[in-house]
């Protein structure tokens, strides 16, 4: 008789890394090419997922924990997208003054929040993301975003090669496919870090507001 994936993976990719003390969230690549209708890279649960995020960052905001977004950006010549973009040709789009390029509003940066561009799949290659968060003294990242199975996983897997607690509340990041979105959550949560309902995060975020208190 053959077994579940969740079965064949207790006692061995099973465990859980909790919430730390001094988090920040990350949110990735949650820009209008994913949300736009018609757009190449469009997916209707990115569109779900921003939407499910702000509450997210509203716990996040309230409770004074940084707010770090990413957006991927090329120049327009290609050359800093090596054979990404060779792979991927529909990227080349996404260039300064291209309005696909920009985060979708529902979940738009404040003034003070930090947008790192990238123009590989994780938030921490070729970026000022891992120095940034050692200078803020966090130990734990909460990850919002998309695809979850290109870029979000991407931050998980090198998160935790930093050293960070791995958080994805589960509703708050999107993929075009539902195959891949929850392969990689399931991946995510085995090996990387912990996939959580959103309300949990909040109910953490509220905490941490509550003991700044």
């Amino acid at each position: 008789m053959s077994i579940t994936r969740e079965q064949n993976y207790v006692g061995v990719f099973d465990g859980k890394v909790g919430f730390g003390v001094s988090p920040a969230v990350v949110v990735i690549d949650f820009t209008l090419a994913y949300t736009t209708p018609g757009s190449a890279f469009y997916a209707e649960g990115v569109v779900r997922a921003v939407r499910d995020t702000v509450p997210l960052l509203a716990a996040a905001r309230a409770a004074g924990i940084p707010v770090i977004h990413t957006k991927v950006m090329y120049h327009p010549s290609g050359a800093d997208g090596g054979w990404f973009i060779r792979k991927v040709p529909a990227l080349r789009k996404l260039v300064p003054g291209e309005p696909l390029a920009e985060i979708d509003p529902a979940v738009a940066p404040l003034p003070e929040e930090v947008v790192i561009v990238k123009q590989y799949p994780s938030p921490f290659f070729g970026t000022p993301l891992a120095p940034m968060l050692a200078t803020l003294g966090i130990d734990t990242l909460i990850l919002a975003g998309c695809s979850t199975s290109g870029c979000v996983r991407a931050g998980a897997l090198d998160g935790v090669q930093h050293g960070y607690r791995v958080v994805v509340p589960r509703e708050c990041v999107g993929d075009r496919h539902d195959g891949p979105h929850d392969a990689n959550l399931f991946d995510i949560n085995a090996k990387y870090g912990d996939v959580v309902g959103r309300e949990e995060v909040i109910a953490y975020l509220s905490g941490l507001r509550a003991k700044a208190a």
